[in-house]
């Protein structure tokens, strides 16, 4: 299904952000294809949102695994209709990809640009509006002093052409990458699934060195500092201050990536030392709308003096005769795990851990050396378990590579696929929703400008 898949006969020029298109195919303005659609006043519809990895979406499926809240206007009126088979982008990301067909009827922002294909199928211009190529091109047309206030006005969508091929190789281009994304997501279930799997049996080997380790006693009794909360100032453009999201807090590690990074005036945090970071410290998510994020532990390895943490993350330090990597093990297990959800208290759909509830959880407290002996066994079964997952994650991220490379290829008349798709069966539609949300995503739910 993948392999040596031929070329067009023959092939003509097309310009711009496509070389050539196969010569049966025409070259088309968008303002030939789509009607833009300005359908205001349904505010009692359901919310939708467009995201870089999920395409259009309810917003409602973001929001059900985040702390995060809905930050759309009370007063709806102004909200653009959405109809199934719409086309949809957002106008300040079309350029990270935040753009696709819509299988839902909603509303969105008016942030957003509502497109109605006047003949073309919906399912094969998804395909084409999420390719590396579109986005390079809407970020040509896009137009701000920044990168975060670029735009991609209607009018000048309307300017950019689009391959459109014959309305049966459309089909055809649909049908296949039905079945391509269908196997291409069974093998990525499969490892992540492996991944799983091979976590259960780490925790399986590690529970037992966390046991029997003699009378336990309150948190409290070893905290030489905290839990001392974050601080959460706004975001800014210019700010010359880092501060870190909650998701470094990963695999017991503050694992700091440059997505976890935004940036924040000075001089709005009255202490920048009370809220700095440094070697050994813990950090604790205290909030989540997801139970089993919160209570969370991570282990600082490095001094971080110019990076502060957020609202929703405490942080501990530890006495002297306390090595904090195995108090992060402690808090981690599932023991530990039971007495933090049972302790969590829940308001409007977040989980919320108190500073007084952490300093109460109960956990074993055995001497330096015995400490260090079951660290040295963790770390062990860790590696090992690591360097599995390592090469699994990899083996995803390739295949996804391959996914965004194969679509382009086909929905730019790269590759012909109309041979094989005469042999394939009918198929469900498929838009490739069927990743995971990410932080990223939620973001771009959340943080879309109202006009």
């Amino acid at each position: 299904m993948f392999r040596n898949l031929p070329k067009y006969g023959s092939y003509k020029v097309a310009g711009d952000w496509l070389a050539e298109v196969p010569v049966s195919w025409s070259w088309e303005p968008a303002r030939t294809i789509f009607a833009e659609r300005k359908d205001a006043g349904h505010g009692d519809e359901k919310m939708l949102s467009v995201t870089v990895g999920r395409g259009v979406i309810p917003q409602a499926d973001l929001l059900s695994s985040s702390a995060k809240k809905d930050s759309s206007n009370a007063d709806k009126s102004k909200y653009k209709l959405v109809e199934s088979g719409d086309v949809v982008y957002n106008k300040m990301r079309a350029w990270q990809g935040a753009a696709g067909g819509s299988t839902f009827r909603g509303i969105v922002s008016p942030a957003y640009i509502v497109m109605t294909p006047r003949n073309a199928l919906t399912r094969y211009l998804h395909h084409i509006l999420r390719t590396p190529q579109f986005a390079k091109e809407a970020e040509r047309w896009s137009y701000g002093i920044t990168s975060d206030q670029w735009s991609l006005r209607p009018e000048h969508f309307k300017m950019i052409r689009f391959p459109v091929p014959p309305a049966e190789e459309q089909a055809a281009i649909v049908k296949y990458l039905a079945h391509a994304n269908a196997r291409i997501d069974k093998a990525i279930a499969a490892k992540r699934h492996l991944m799983s799997l091979l976590n259960e049996q780490a925790n399986v080997q590690r529970a037992p060195l966390l046991q029997g380790l003699g009378p336990e006693q309150r948190l409290a009794n070893i905290v030489w500092e905290g839990p001392t909360n974050g601080v959460s100032p706004e975001i800014s453009e210019s700010g010359d201050l880092q501060t870190v999201s909650i998701s470094v807090v990963r695999g017991g590690m503050v694992d700091v990536w440059e997505s976890d990074i935004k940036y924040v005036e000075r001089s709005a945090v009255r202490d920048v030392g009370k809220y700095a970071l440094r070697a050994g410290d813990v950090l604790i998510v205290r909030g989540n709308g997801n139970l089993k994020l919160v209570g969370r532990a991570g282990r600082v390895s490095v001094d971080m003096p110019d990076r502060i943490y957020p609202d929703l993350l405490m942080r501990m330090r530890f006495r002297t005769g306390i090595d904090s990597r195995f108090v992060v093990a402690v808090l981690n297990s599932p023991a530990v795990r039971e007495q933090i959800e049972a302790t969590c208290r829940t308001a409007v759909g977040t989980y919320k851990l108190s500073g007084a509830d952490v300093r109460g959880l109960r956990v074993p407290v055995p001497g330096l050396d015995v400490q260090h002996r079951i660290i040295r066994e963790l770390e062990a079964i860790d590696a090992n378990f690591t360097q599995i997952t390592v090469k699994l994650s990899r083996e995803v991220d390739l295949l996804r590579e391959f996914r965004a490379r194969l679509v382009a290829d086909v929905v730019t008349g790269q590759v012909d696929v109309r041979a094989i798709a005469a042999t394939l069966p009918d198929a469900p539609e498929s838009f490739d929703n069927t990743v995971s949300a990410t932080d990223d995503d939620l973001e771009e739910a959340l943080s879309e400008g109202e006009e």
